[in-house]
């Protein structure tokens, strides 16, 4: 209704400045300068009431999803114990077998035969996950 009333004032104040045009123009016939400023305001305002009368358009956005800010904390350290690798090693008895370890033969022979082998240690890696000392026979 707010937005009526000052439709309806604009259209007085717009007819008030339009209407003394008309009248000096026209200075014998004043009866049709009343009814033609009558008409435009009349006209006036029901047009500028039906534009103010009009719903405004709303606009609606999407929500927005915003991420919490993440927490970060440090880990605890984890405490391991320390295993390191020694080499195994065995006595062999050397003449059960025919050949003695450490000889060119003998590398030869458990190259070939473990794909686990080690030369600098003389072990190789089995089925069950621990080094053995190559024996051969």
């Amino acid at each position: 209704m707010n937005k009526f009333i000052k439709a309806a004032v604009l259209s007085v104040a717009a007819a008030t400045v339009v209407l003394p045009t008309f009248g000096t123009a026209q200075a014998g016939d004043h009866d049709d300068a009343w009814a033609a400023g009558a008409v435009g305001l009349v006209t006036g305002t029901l047009i500028g009431g039906a534009i103010a009368s009009q719903p405004q358009p709303r606009y609606y956005s999407e929500p927005v999803y915003v991420d919490p800010e993440p927490e970060y904390y440090e880990p605890r350290p984890v405490y391991r114990p320390v295993y390191q690798a020694r080499p195994v090693y065995r006595r062999v008895a050397v003449e059960s077998y025919g050949l003695e370890p450490w000889t060119p033969a003998w590398y030869r022979y458990c190259s070939q035969r473990y794909r686990s082998f080690d030369p600098d240690s003389g072990t190789f890696v089995g089925y069950d996950g621990r080094s053995h000392f190559c024996t051969a026979g």
